[in-house]
């Protein structure tokens, strides 16, 4: 393991400590206060999005590793930046951080086999890799459950300074995750514009689609503005860190994660566009 993939772990940790200082038990109690708006974010989250994913890998005809970056990225949804980004468009943050708690548990189980999928489906005979899921399994939770729970614990212990810590922990997972794009692309920047041309129009059809259906699926179930809003964000916008981290640091191959590093800059764009719509929109309401 070469020292930026173990760069890339620690800051991973400390983004997932972050987000553990955002949540309390009541955020695991309200999965079942308000069982219809998480089912209808889950059901868009661990199931719809790899799903979408497999269908535009199918339209737009990638290459291998374009396909499997999309389908790691498309197994770890949510994330610190998606709860940050409801906050600001005026979204359900309640909503937004109850999904990333459950997701944050889920995940663990359903990322093993959504790569072992993605391998399966895109890779020959002869490049098979085989991942250990078990082993998988504890390596992802080591690095999201672990520092997600210590985070909790600071939280509960010591409330006033996790409150204080939240805000500039997010920010700052938002600067990392740029920093770790900006050096994949210098790593990999002679073959940077062929995997931009491959990479970057199934990144942003996958971002729209999702956002779209997302708020779609809630408005079908009757959910108001707010969490119709908060879904639509935890459908698009994806833990690219955690993706990056698993196509260098499980898979061993930063070519698995340009994809995820291309999806990571668009959604900021497109994060950025749903919170002036939040923005403007919500508090008209």
């Amino acid at each position: 393991m070469d020292i930026g993939t173990i760069i890339l772990a620690i800051s991973l940790i400390i983004i997932m400590f972050g987000m553990g200082l955002s949540l309390v038990k009541d955020d695991f109690i309200r999965i079942l206060q308000n069982p219809k708006a998480i089912v209808v974010g889950l059901l868009n989250q661990i199931i719809l999005l790899p799903i979408i994913a497999f269908l535009l890998i199918s339209v737009f005809g990638v290459g291998t590793d374009i396909a499997i970056g999309i389908m790691i990225l498309a197994a770890c949804p949510g994330g610190p930046t998606s709860n940050l980004i409801t906050h600001l468009a005026k979204g359900d943050t309640g909503l937004s951080v109850s999904l990333t708690a459950a997701n944050s548990l889920i995940t663990i189980l359903t990322i093993p086999f959504v790569i072992d999928f993605a391998l399966t489906q895109f890779l020959d005979a002869s490049e098979m890799i085989q991942i250990d899921k078990l082993k998988t399994v504890a390596q992802i939770f080591v690095i999201v459950i672990i520092p997600v729970s210590i985070g909790m614990a600071l939280k509960a212990a010591k409330p006033t300074f996790a409150d204080k810590m939240n805000k500039p922990v997010k920010i700052a997972s938002g600067v990392v995750l740029f920093l770790v794009i900006i050096g994949l692309v210098l790593k990999k920047k002679e073959d940077l514009i062929p995997y931009l041309k491959q990479a970057g129009l199934i990144a942003l059809t996958l971002n729209v689609a999702t956002m779209l259906i997302g708020f779609i699926t809630a408005k079908i179930a009757k959910l108001n503005l707010a969490q119709s809003l908060t879904i639509s964000i935890e459908s698009g916008i994806q833990n690219g860190t955690m993706a990056i981290a698993i196509a260098s640091g499980i898979l061993m191959n930063e070519n698995y994660a340009i994809a995820p590093a291309v999806y990571s800059l668009i959604m900021f764009f497109t994060g950025g566009a749903i919170i002036a719509y939040g923005t403007k929109t919500i508090e008209k309401t």
